[in-house]
């Protein structure tokens, strides 16, 4: 087993440690006892992740002497609502879980969110901890708080900031990812790296190849670094009340791309890279960003196999009310990030109508 320095979250009372190693997973039975304290447990997970990790992780319960009742949720984006998570409060019920039991979710962003929006409203608010099993949880959805389903008129629309006791991230997990849901993970990854770190984003340029093929002493180097610098800035704004807002460079299009489509045939990582793309143009356009630096945004996101065109069939006027529906809007505008450079970046406050036209310019084009 290998792990790196534990990276602190400092929240006051509501701090927590994120433990990201390669082999680390069977600790998970021991650090679960300590932040349950004999209080009853659900693993709360999906079936393809249960049938690759669930018997590694329960066995490491069991040896902890931890009880843990297994309840799988639906696996995808689509299931991310209402219904699934009406069905897991339901069986939190029957598996009599009391206010001082904890959840813990092990898979991806749509289990770690249903989970821990289920534990902050589970009986006015359980424990709940995090192990992350995709590229795009281990360094993002798992750490901050942020737990969510999402409603039809959009992404995230529902939620609580609830923060995990703890955070445990295996990066031998990863092999075991798809290619696409992988690379779709990268996206997060180039995303850390432009608005948070001209270093991360300069070996990830050099580095490409190692990146692609998975290298594990690169991956677990880069998953540790991107954790890093989520908890520094998750530290500082816990709420997003301000800075913390810039982790949504490529969202705020993203998600909307990801609504318009009804989360089907598009990955969450891949709207991202659509939405970072629309944001260096749009940067490049308002005299914020050099060209140079965006066209290197975009080859990066390209070389990882990334979309950065909006799919075909999706028009401006109706991506712009979806933006505009977007929870990151006051006083009838839209907080949005654009990059100034490497590691800085900055917001402009815009109108649906400023929404419509520039997304409009975006699709009359071509963005190199």
């Amino acid at each position: 087993m290998n792990e790196l320095e534990p990276i602190r979250v400092e929240l006051g009372a509501r701090s927590y440690a994120v433990h990201v190693g390669r082999g680390n997973l069977g600790t998970v039975g021991a650090r679960t006892r300590a932040a349950a304290a004999g209080a009853p447990v659900a693993l709360v997970t999906n079936p393809t992740v249960d049938a690759l990790w669930g018997d590694r992780v329960r066995a490491s319960l069991a040896e902890a002497g931890v009880a843990a009742t297994t309840i799988e949720i639906p696996d995808g984006e689509r299931h991310k609502n209402v219904a699934t998570l009406a069905s897991l409060w339901g069986r939190l019920a029957e598996a009599r879980i009391e206010r001082g039991g904890l959840l813990l979710a092990l898979g991806g962003g749509v289990v770690g969110d249903v989970t821990g929006f289920a534990a902050a409203t589970w009986l006015r608010g359980v424990a709940f901890a995090q192990v992350p099993t995709t590229l795009v949880a281990q360094i993002d959805a798992a750490i901050g708080g942020k737990t969510a389903i999402d409603l039809p008129a959009g992404k995230n629309l529902v939620g609580a900031f609830h923060q995990p006791g703890f955070v445990l991230s295996d990066v031998e997990v990863l092999d075991s990812l798809p290619e696409r849901e992988y690379r779709a993970g990268l996206a997060e990854v180039v995303k850390t790296g432009a608005i948070l770190s001209a270093g991360l984003f300069e070996r990830l340029e050099t580095e490409s190849g190692r990146v692609l093929a998975r290298d594990p002493d690169l991956l677990l180097d880069v998953v540790h670094e991107c954790s890093r610098l989520k908890a520094t800035v998750v530290s500082a704004d816990e709420t997003e009340g301000d800075g913390r807002a810039i982790l949504n460079f490529g969202h705020t299009l993203g998600h909307a791309v990801e609504a318009l489509q009804g989360y089907e045939g598009i990955l969450h990582g891949e709207a991202v890279s659509i939405g970072m793309a629309f944001a260096t143009g749009m940067s490049e356009g308002r005299g914020f960003l050099r060209p140079s630096t965006g066209r290197r945004v975009r080859d990066l996101l390209r070389r990882f196999g990334l979309p950065t065109e909006v799919p075909a069939g999706l028009a401006a006027a109706a991506l712009a009310r979806a933006m505009e529906a977007d929870k990151k809007r006051a006083a009838g505008r839209v907080r949005f990030v654009c990059l100034e450079d490497l590691g800085r970046t900055r917001f402009e406050a815009l109108s649906t109508a400023d929404l419509e036209g520039l997304v409009s310019e975006h699709l009359g084009k071509n963005v190199g």
